[in-house]
């Protein structure tokens, strides 16, 4: 797997969260609403998943070949829920009903609060991925400047500098 299937399959996956995390939101946003154009209250929506095949024109080196398409992350479908509402006692309410019960939306704040934390942190672990990626592809430039001498004013040899143990390293003992 090369550097930029990482970054593709990463930035799937902050694609995806984004979208969960756009649900959670109008979601909790929503949990008090009684009444909605399409009448009756508030439907709790919740995202689906599907793996999906990035794009394979970029990616055909022998080891990826072999291995097969790399596999993100898409939002297949967004649901909403089609249990029943919760009846609450409220005869003041302007949406209550004749009996005096009011229809209000499946929407446990609490679940929603536990669901944008899993998805927060699903969403950093993706930033996390793009980060470490990067920061081994920028290693791994610092390398190849130091073993072809193009950069060796960078290194001064100081001890502190780790790349002194690499093999043609100008601060090298």
């Amino acid at each position: 797997m090369d550097l930029f299937t990482t970054f593709d399959i990463a930035a799937s996956g902050l694609k995806a969260q984004t979208t969960r995390l756009n649900t959670i939101s109008a979601n909790m946003a929503n949990a008090e609403t009684t009444s909605t154009p399409e009448g009756g209250p508030y439907k709790k929506k919740s995202v689906v998943f599907q793996s999906e095949n990035l794009p394979f024109s970029r990616h055909l080196d022998a080891s990826l070949a072999q291995q097969g398409k790399a596999q993100g992350v898409k939002v297949a479908k967004i649901i909403e829920d089609e249990s029943e509402p919760q009846r609450v006692y409220d005869p003041t309410h302007p949406d209550a009903k004749e009996d005096g019960y009011v229809e209000m939306p499946n929407v446990s704040v609490i679940k929603e609060m536990v669901d944008m934390m899993s998805a927060t942190r699903s969403y950093e672990a993706n930033t996390t991925t793009i980060k470490s990626a990067k920061r081994m592809a920028m290693k791994a430039l610092d390398i190849g400047r130091l073993l072809t001498g193009s950069d060796s004013s960078r290194c001064s040899g100081a001890r502190a500098c780790p790349t002194h143990r690499l093999a043609g390293c100008p601060g090298r003992n």
